[in-house]
């Protein structure tokens, strides 16, 4: 999965000589972000792995205005190989990766879901922080090549940073090496597989990480596709077999058939408008640029 040597088509040298160097002029800059990563990680997206995939596939799916499919495969360890480790898939259609996606993906608390995506679900960018949850190397990858993180790349990367940098060494030594990973990106090659522009692939960390994705995989169900409504269709593909779970409108109903559960029939209400402005007067940047509520 590694790229090419000197190829890098989204730019990341440029992200991580930008976060090495603020790092290393500041280490009180170090210990936010690593701060704001583990909260994210271990805090209230621990559980949340399958919904963010869910509202990514989502969003990319209405940014470019085509149906949403997503497929959740979970590939088991090879036989016989006792370094080998289960591997999560998240392949989903829509707006593909670009270099705003990656430097949205490698920025804590930022996003690229701006003005003109209201429709969009996900908040800020930093529900990707809940694949940390299960992994310490995730990659994206799209129709134009990848990006990738890794914990022990990401620490010797920090720990030549320190060299000059005696506050940064200290950093890293109160947190036993631990690094926030994700901003600091990595090139990638490989694609989406056919049919679909952008997997997510998260090899996972360790059994605690198989048990948590197996639970989850498990636990969808049609709220899942209820409250996404730029989902039509959710693939989940584990060793023990395949599941489908389709969205359909009929009239003022919405039809939700699993091939595991059978079909149910539902009816929602969805009510939306704009925030009072004095509601928003001290809210941050990012809130007062959505002003609209839905419910």
């Amino acid at each position: 999965m590694k790229a090419t040597e000197g190829a890098d088509p989204f730019g990341t040298a440029r992200l991580r000589r930008g976060v090495l160097d603020a790092w290393g002029a500041g280490p009180a800059r170090f210990r936010e972000d690593a701060n704001a990563e583990e909260d994210l990680a271990l805090g209230g997206y621990r559980d949340r792995l399958v919904v963010e995939l869910a509202q990514n596939a989502a969003d990319a799916a209405a940014r470019a205005k085509t149906p949403g499919r997503l497929r959740l495969t979970l590939h088991p360890a090879a036989p016989g190989d006792p370094d080998a480790r289960c591997v999560l898939a998240a392949a989903n259609t829509g707006a593909p990766l670009d270099a705003t996606g990656v430097e949205s993906l490698s920025t804590l608390r930022a996003s690229a879901k701006r003005e003109g995506h209201e429709s969009a679900v996900g908040r800020f960018g930093v529900g990707f922080a809940a694949v940390l949850a299960v992994s310490d190397e995730p990659a994206v990858l799209g129709r134009h090549g990848g990006v990738r993180w890794s914990l022990a790349e990401a620490r010797e990367m920090a720990r030549q940073a320190a060299v000059g940098s005696p506050g940064l060494g200290d950093e890293l030594r109160r947190r036993d090496g631990h690094v926030p990973l994700l901003r600091l990106p990595l090139p990638a090659e490989g694609s989406a597989p056919e049919g679909y522009d952008t997997v997510v692939v998260l090899p996972l960390r360790d059994g605690t990480a198989e048990d948590l994705v197996a639970r989850l995989l498990a636990a969808v169900d049609d709220a899942l596709l209820l409250t996404l409504p730029g989902l039509d269709e959710i693939v989940i593909e584990t060793p023990d077999g395949t599941r489908t779970l389709s969205r359909s409108q009929h009239g003022p109903y919405t039809h939700i058939d699993d091939s595991a559960r059978g079909l149910n029939r539902w009816r929602t209400v969805l009510h939306h408008g704009p925030i009072e402005p004095a509601l928003l007067a001290d809210r941050p940047v990012e809130e007062r640029l959505r002003p609209r509520w839905v419910g």
